[in-house]
């Protein structure tokens, strides 16, 4: 797979960040509040570890 390639799926994942972000705002969520940050702060460190590696500017 070549960098476009790669970044092309980077933002699909970054795009599904928001639906983390809507679950999150859910009343209801209860201990899966906890697992879904988790999800969310380890999404952000490889979104800008992948961000650091591969500037957008070499692409």
């Amino acid at each position: 797979m070549n960098t476009q390639g790669i970044r092309d799926r980077v933002e699909q994942i970054r795009a599904k960040r928001e639906v983390l972000l809507r679950l999150l705002e859910q009343p209801d969520l209860g201990t899966l509040r906890i697992d879904v940050n988790q999800a969310l702060e380890e999404m952000d460190d490889l979104l800008e570890e992948f961000e650091t590696t591969f500037p957008a500017s070499v692409a």
